[in-house]
């Protein structure tokens, strides 16, 4: 996908039905947003999370709840990936922004140990995030994760790690002041592809050279998926299922479990 220029977005884009259902089915079940929350949604440029900024950007204006809504990327200072154009663009929304450069990229020569640059790089810009949040009393973190991401790490976990864990819908950081929420679990990553090109999104490709200079067992365990739902059309439907109990905690757990058909139909119908 391309850098569209920005004088061809218009700010008005309504997200599509296929899209609003699942994000409010998951934001309903796991209790995400309540009256009076002020959400800082990470920003990465990429499609996942602008996709989700106009989809949260529309609830606001037709929710029946009422909550802020804030911007926040982190520049890590990587040659080759650039979110400075996103500047404009959140301005032509009128949604504030938080421009966060640091330079990850020089640290991680010196502080990053045995981690990948891509664990220390994540968990430095998730804490940066979180700085920026309490600075300016902002109770919920929202992040952009998708169904397939989620049954990506749930494949992981069991794979290399012997344990089955995903990420969480929804749940409380140890220090017990900030909720990371991610509105997207109940949604495809195709139909995230399918809607940024259709809206003409500004999509910032991320050209990380240390993502891409070795195949990595997330994309290892993406192409399995991939080959197994040729044969399975009910394999994210089931994964679904499945990672349900791992999904929430004692402050974002289902309001009530739906049966495995229901599960079935919100994937089937993407």
């Amino acid at each position: 996908m391309v850098n569209v220029p920005l004088r061809r977005i218009k700010p008005s884009i309504k997200p599509p039905k296929n899209l609003l259902r699942p994000v409010g089915r998951a934001i309903a079940d796991y209790q995400m947003i309540q009256d009076g929350d002020r959400l800082l949604l990470g920003l990465s440029g990429g499609k996942d999370s602008l996709s989700l900024l106009h989809l949260l950007h529309h609830l606001k204006s037709y929710a029946p709840v009422n909550f802020d809504l804030v911007v926040a990327t982190v520049d890590p200072g990587i040659e080759g990936f650039d979110p400075s154009p996103l500047k404009a663009y959140l301005a032509s929304l009128g949604i504030h922004y938080f421009y966060l450069k640091q330079a990850i990229a020089e640290q991680a020569k010196k502080n990053m140990g045995r981690d990948s640059f891509c664990a220390y790089c994540s968990r430095m810009r998730r804490g940066i995030l979180y700085s920026t949040a309490r600075k300016n009393g902002y109770n919920k973190l929202v992040l952009a994760q998708h169904l397939d991401d989620l049954a990506e790490s749930f494949m992981m976990s069991s794979f290399y790690g012997g344990s089955l864990r995903t990420m969480r819908a929804s749940y409380t950081i140890d220090a017990g002041d900030l909720q990371v929420i991610r509105p997207l679990v109940y949604v495809r990553e195709r139909q995230l592809t399918k809607f940024a090109e259709a809206a003409e999104l500004p999509v910032i490709v991320d050209n990380c050279p240390a993502c891409f200079s070795k195949p990595t067992q997330r994309e290892h365990m993406k192409q399995l998926l991939a080959r197994e739902e040729k044969v399975n059309r009910n394999l994210f439907a089931n994964l679904l299922h499945a990672m349900r109990p791992l999904m929430g905690d004692s402050r974002g757990k289902l309001k009530g479990e739906r049966d495995r058909k229901n599960s079935k139909e919100k994937t089937n119908n993407c």
